[in-house]
């Protein structure tokens, strides 16, 4: 009588049947060993000497006892009958493994993201491929104080989780984006520019104890840097740069897949990249000659009003500040859109300084892609404008820069606008206590 066995029926499927085989092989009156299929998928590789299923032919005449699944361990597989029942029935012992799932298509968590900054708080729940489930944007209050502000981002966490199609039991981990400077290792926000009555703040911990939830720090350039890294413009890039134009010139680096922090929490910090020795425009840190005092919204705005005063051409701009309106960073793009010629300079002057910041990290990490974000992004590419500004700098910075990198450096605006931060900085949580992750949490509270 034929003993019930296991038979092939392709390549990762097999069934239990009783029965001689429909093709024997050439029987041996040997005891040989064979690797079969099974279950675990621990890895591809230097599986099949571990475990063997023993195969004794007791004579010519009787098959063998276990048809093997001959399969090559690189082929991916999927067993359709649940293993341990091939266990328990001693049909199947451990051999061939299973390769890895891939993991980003099967793990499924949810995190929490909050970017805060000088006017607005702006939170989401993210998912860990990057997509935004909610967004809540509140006033930040910063002149009411630290205590204050802490209260505004505890509730606005709670709202962005209220808002969103999960749970607060189901956020893996929360993570932080502030303005520098910041003690990143020790969660400590310092002394932030533009949170004037925030100072030496162990932020993180604070909110992490307050949740119970894992809870990172990153510096708000560095978090959107990560956000466009992860789910926007900079995907499938393994080193950018984010330049992000607005009442700073803000930076963050991306090196082979991670953030640049330095060894003090302060790398990155390229709006203060000297572009001018003598004789440098004063920016609002004191430091003269720095990028930020020629490209931020400060900047702009001083360099058109010495224009005016200079009485160099500027018709539109003359004739709408004389209608009552202010000389901005809007104003000039929108003389510079219509012709007027001192905000044309003036956008060209900008598009070329950025471009020497740009090509001085070009030639510091030589990156895939550097992208302009921020609230100053001159309606970037859907508008002639912001076309306009971009090839200007790509145009200097072709100028500035060794063939090479001038050819393959991809140079554009970023794309997830406001959202960049938030995403980032749920981003940043992902890559630290995600399950794919295979960071340490060293400098993160638990």
């Amino acid at each position: 009588m034929w003993r019930r066995r296991l038979e092939t029926v392709s390549p990762g499927q097999a069934r239990i049947v009783d029965g001689p085989p429909a093709r024997l092989p050439a029987p041996r009156p040997v005891t040989a060993y064979r690797p079969v299929l099974f279950g675990f998928g621990f890895g591809r590789k230097r599986r099949f000497s571990r475990y063997r299923s023993r195969i004794t032919a007791r004579s010519r005449e009787d098959p063998p006892l276990i048809q093997s699944a001959k399969l090559p361990y690189t082929q991916k597989v999927v067993a359709r009958t649940p293993s341990r029942n091939f266990i328990e029935l001693g049909l199947i012992v451990p051999g061939i493994s299973l390769p890895p799932k891939d993991r980003s298509q099967s793990i499924q968590e949810f995190f929490v993201g909050v970017d805060v900054g000088g006017t607005n708080i702006k939170t989401g729940v993210v998912t860990s491929r990057g997509k935004p489930l909610s967004h809540v944007v509140v006033p930040t209050e910063a002149e009411k104080g630290s205590e204050r502000g802490l209260a505004t981002i505890r509730s606005a966490i709670e709202q962005a989780v209220e808002e969103s199609p999960v749970r607060m039991t189901n956020i893996k981990a929360i993570g932080l984006a502030t303005p520098g400077t910041l003690d990143i290792p020790n969660g400590i926000l310092m002394e932030p520019a533009n949170l004037p009555k925030w100072r030496n703040i162990p932020i993180r911990q604070l909110i992490a104890d307050h949740f119970e939830k894992p809870t990172t720090l990153q510096n708000d350039a560095n978090a959107a840097a990560f956000g466009e890294f992860w789910g926007g413009a900079g995907r499938g890039a393994h080193s950018l740069v984010l330049w992000t134009l607005g009442t700073g010139v803000g930076c963050g680096l991306i090196v082979n897949g991670q953030i640049v922090e330095g060894a003090h929490s302060h790398a990155g910090e390229c709006g203060f990249l000297y572009i001018q020795m003598e004789n440098g425009r004063p920016s609002v840190t004191g430091m003269n000659g720095v990028l930020e005092g020629y490209c931020s919204t400060s900047g702009i705005t001083i360099r058109t009003n010495e224009g005016l005063a200079a009485g160099l051409d500027a018709p539109i701009l003359r004739k709408r500040i004389a209608d009552g309106e202010e000389v901005s960073p809007i104003l000039v793009a929108e003389a510079a859109e219509v012709g007027d010629p001192l905000a044309t300079q003036i956008l060209e002057d900008t598009a070329r300084f950025m471009a020497y910041g740009t090509a001085n990290l070009m030639h510091t990490i030589d990156p895939d892609v550097v992208l302009f974000g921020g609230n100053m992004n001159f309606g970037r590419n859907e508008t002639e404008l912001g076309r306009k500004f971009i090839g200007l700098v790509q145009k200097e910075v072709k100028k500035l820069t060794f063939p090479v990198p001038a050819a393959k450096v991809r140079i554009d605006y970023a794309e997830l606008g406001g959202q960049a931060g938030f995403i980032g900085a749920g981003g940043c949580a992902w890559a630290v206590f995600g399950a794919e992750s295979e960071s340490a949490t060293r400098g993160h509270a638990m």
